[in-house]
């Protein structure tokens, strides 16, 4: 830091101390895509190929890292400091004078555009925020289970998370990417020490600091942490106790500038590389210390913010993103900040234990008039692990109640369990659906207000909803079959077919994908299932090519 420092007194000294921009510099193409795009492992780790791959999602020249040689030549330009990078939208985020960085537009035919963080710098040049398919949240306002959820108890059974993890859903099978302002304590406190022993935390980086620390700087991350990923028995239980974690901080607390939206991205992408399923972020920008650099409400437009442009390749690369709404409800800014107003983005509000609204909670809708945020967790007196000492504290903030809905959405996400195995066959990306099964499960789903957006979610619902949306392409050759009675007691028949049965084969699937009935070559139309234990099945029936997929739920 001291030779960055330096470094800046320097470039300060021999530009007479002109004023320092911030810009982004964009990148017309990547050279070297072919060859990068046909080695994929040379940018991506396997469970990310995999997790592409599980929902038809290509690979893709946004993979592909920014071309080394334009980097160099950047960051050997006089006047020049390269501060951060993004290989989705092939851009640098650099520092220097207004007349040195409009220079590089002129000396090196590479360069596409750039952007000033000032935005009325950018009529000088025709650099443009190319826009794609905060006010800041008041820095920190604060296998079938069965849990005592303890003073976690209101938080979770809102939301009817605890139907999620007595049908054995409790985020084992996710990798979460929470990307925040630090984690200090994380390493040694009682809370955290199931995810320690089970060896749930994968890794992460500081992106604020360059290093690999990443158990250090502020404590919101390990308080939004807690939510998630925090047990202690029969005293407090996160909301995917069983999921593992990347802890990436990309959160500089003491200061609020634009680079912070790039560290965001660079977080982002590395959680992509690493096969991330869900990223959680409690932060939000629109407001900087440098007022020139502060958006306005019309930027909130979902397209226009660097954070918000990243956030949106992050969801179209196959991640669930989950974003707090911010806390100015009550100011005069009052409305989301970015990204959460990216179109793809999961945006949460907060409630009281009671459901009401808090009245912190940031107002929507996108400048565009998109509906945000879409849903609600409780933000209002959440059961947080205090950083200090481990303790079980209350605080307020949609800081908190994006994390507890984060958390649930991995146990509905469980990419080893049967709604995989259904979807992935047809080569979908089905984040889409557990979004409009989430979002329609919801109390206010037909009534949505800017503020509530469309309300508290029901995940039991959520569930049932998400497995019937995820049926075979071949559905219109079976319309007319239907499961009699379901719910199920003992046994069921098969009513409604007008072909023989008997070619057909049967595989019944629990929550967690396991096979726990077969057969094959249907003798007779009724099966006798009660052997099974209560709760939720996926049945299958298939010939060949042609298969559907029904819900049972055993009683």
């Amino acid at each position: 830091m001291k030779k960055f420092l330096l470094f800046l007194i320097f470039i300060y000294s021999t530009t007479f101390f002109a004023q320092q921009e911030d810009a982004w510099l964009f990148f017309k193409d990547k050279p070297n895509a072919a060859a990068y795009i046909a080695n994929p492992l040379t940018m991506l780790t396997q469970k990310a190929i995999d997790r592409r791959g599980n929902q038809n999602i290509t690979i893709d020249e946004t993979d592909v890292p920014i071309h080394q040689s334009y980097i160099n030549n950047i960051k050997n330009s006089l006047g020049i400091t390269v501060l951060g990078k993004s290989k989705w939208l092939n851009a640098l985020h650099i520092q220097g004078t207004q007349t040195a960085i409009n220079s590089l537009k002129i000396d090196f035919t590479f360069v596409e555009s750039i952007y000033f963080a000032d935005k009325t710098l950018n009529t000088s040049n025709k650099g443009t925020f190319q826009k794609t398919e905060a006010h800041h949240l008041n820095k920190f306002k604060n296998t079938e289970e069965t849990f005592n959820y303890g003073a976690a108890e209101s938080q979770i059974k809102m939301l009817k998370g605890d139907f999620l993890h007595t049908e054995g859903l409790t985020g084992k099978n996710q990798i979460i990417a929470v990307i925040d302002a630090g984690f200090p304590n994380v390493n040694t406190l009682a809370a955290f020490k199931r995810l320690r022993d089970n060896n749930q935390i994968l890794g992460g980086y500081n992106f604020a600091d360059r290093n690999a620390n990443f158990y250090t700087r502020h404590n919101h991350g390990t308080n939004v942490l807690s939510t998630i990923g925090g047990y202690l028995e029969n005293q407090f239980v996160g909301t995917a106790p069983d999921a593992k974690f990347y802890l990436f901080i990309s959160e500089i607390a003491e200061t609020e500038t634009v680079l912070e939206e790039t560290l965001w991205v660079e977080a982002a992408e590395m959680a992509d590389s690493l096969g991330v399923d869900v990223i959680n972020t409690s932060l939000g920008y629109s407001t900087f210390d440098n007022p020139k650099h502060n958006y306005s409400y019309a930027d909130m437009d979902g397209k226009t913010t660097f954070i918000s442009r990243g956030a949106e390749i992050a969801a179209h690369k196959g991640i669930l993103v989950v974003n707090s709404a911010g806390n100015e409800g009550t100011s005069s800014w009052k409305y989301i900040s970015a990204p959460a107003d990216a179109a793809s983005v999961i945006t949460v509000g907060a409630v009281d234990i009671n459901g009401n609204i808090s009245s912190f909670s940031s107002f929507g809708p996108s400048f565009d008039g998109r509906i945000k945020p879409e849903i609600l967790a409780q933000g209002t007196a959440s059961a947080v692990i205090n950083h200090q000492n481990g303790s079980i504290v209350n605080y307020n903030g949609t800081s908190f109640s994006s994390p507890i809905m984060a958390g649930l959405i991995a146990c509905l996400n469980d990419n080893e369990g049967f709604l995989l195995k259904s979807a992935k066959q047809q080569n979908t990306n089905f984040n889409a659906y557990l979004k409009e099964a989430l979002y329609e499960s919801a109390d206010r789903y037909n009534n949505p207000t800017a503020q509530h957006g469309y309300g508290i979610p029901n995940f039991e619902t959520a569930l049932y909803k998400y497995i019937g949306s995820t049926g075979s392409v071949e559905d219109r050759f079976f319309e007319n079959l239907k499961i009699v009675p379901n719910p199920v007691i003992n046994t069921f028949k098969f009513e409604g077919f007008k072909e023989s049965l008997q070619d057909f084969d049967i595989q019944i699937f629990n929550v967690l994908g396991k096979v726990v009935y077969q057969q094959q070559k249907l003798t007779k139309p009724t099966l006798d299932i009660s052997t099974l234990k209560k709760g939720l099945y996926l049945l299958r029936i298939s010939r060949n090519n042609l298969q559907k997929t029904f819900k049972i739920i055993k009683q």
